[in-house]
């Protein structure tokens, strides 16, 4: 037991620079994660902010109660269901059909091109996104609208559609990130032998053939790990991009648990309903994390841990 201790003293001491290094992330996690966490207490509370949060009179699970029993929560929780499935059905594949095609482009130049204005978007904040989005689609003067138009059919307002509004968000969110998400995969790849190509070549094996029998077999690991975190965001929508997009005409099918908490928090003054209704997200998410991994570790034995 000591000899083990003195061992890993000596590998931490050896390695003490690459842990000052980490030191910035880990005091970030600690000040913005994991000291806000103290806040929870709300969701059990009667809080006022007078009294402070320790001051607040206990009241239970009041407030989970109400939430469960709102005739508002329900609909907002299908809402941000349908768009996180579908985000995740549509979304997921996306980057990993990417980078497979971006890794079949032998032209150098062109393959650097197309990488760099799919990674653009994804440094650009989505009150931006949004506005290209609104004046892409818009009924007066959108190049969309105008198509339509010259085709001989009346113009659709695509923003405030209920019929539209969740593909818009489903194809701006792949649009903005398709490009960055690529680059893990992308990576993925380079570490695969480039024997098992030539031996494939000999084999006679087609360019689909190799993509399907090495390729993805090879980067079957990074998709699963990927897919478990994926799955923690089902009920943890985007925020920003809901709240950039949504309109009084698209209440019943966009209004997702975060535009909903924000509303009852900032707006309402309801803190401790808020409080509550957060803390149902989180959990939920990390059910579903522990899950998938759980799930994945003893199908494929790849898991987080």
């Amino acid at each position: 037991m000591v000899a083990a201790i003195k061992r890993n003293l000596k590998l931490y001491n050896k390695h003490r620079m690459l842990f000052f290094m980490l030191l910035p992330t880990l005091i970030y996690f600690i000040i913005f994660k994991y000291g806000p966490m103290y806040g929870i207490l709300i969701a059990f509370k009667d809080f006022y902010p007078q009294k402070g949060i320790l001051g607040s009179e206990w009241v239970g699970l009041k407030y989970f109660k109400e939430l469960f029993s709102s005739i508002y929560f329900l609909p907002v929780l299908k809402n941000t269901l349908i768009i996180s499935f579908a985000k995740l059905i549509i979304g997921f594949p996306a980057p990993i059909i990417l980078c497979l095609l971006l890794n079949e482009v032998k032209n150098a130049k062109f393959k650097k091109v197309v990488q760099t204005v799919s990674y653009l978007p994804y440094f650009i904040s989505w009150v931006v996104v949004a506005g290209i989005f609104i004046e892409l689609l818009s009924p007066s003067r959108g190049p969309i609208n105008y198509i339509i138009q010259a085709m001989g059919m009346k113009p659709v307002f695509f923003v405030a559609s209920p019929k539209w509004f969740r593909s818009i968000l489903v194809s701006s969110d792949i649009w903005k990130g398709v490009g960055w998400s690529s680059i893990i995969y992308l990576a993925a790849i380079t570490n695969i032998n480039t024997e098992l190509y030539e031996a494939a070549e000999i084999d006679g094996a087609g360019r689909l053939r190799k993509i399907w029998n090495i390729t993805l077999p090879c980067i079957a690991p990074i998709i699963t790990i990927m897919l478990i975190f994926a799955s923690g965001h089902l009920i943890n929508d985007n925020f920003e991009q809901v709240y950039n997009f949504l309109n009084p005409n698209v209440m019943k099918v966009g209004d997702v648990i975060s535009t909903y908490t924000y509303r009852e928090g900032l707006e309402r003054l309801n803190y401790s309903y808020a409080s509550a209704v957060g803390a149902f997200k989180n959990v939920v998410s990390f059910s579903m994390v522990m899950l998938v991994n759980y799930i994945s570790r003893k199908v494929n034995e790849t898991s987080l841990w």
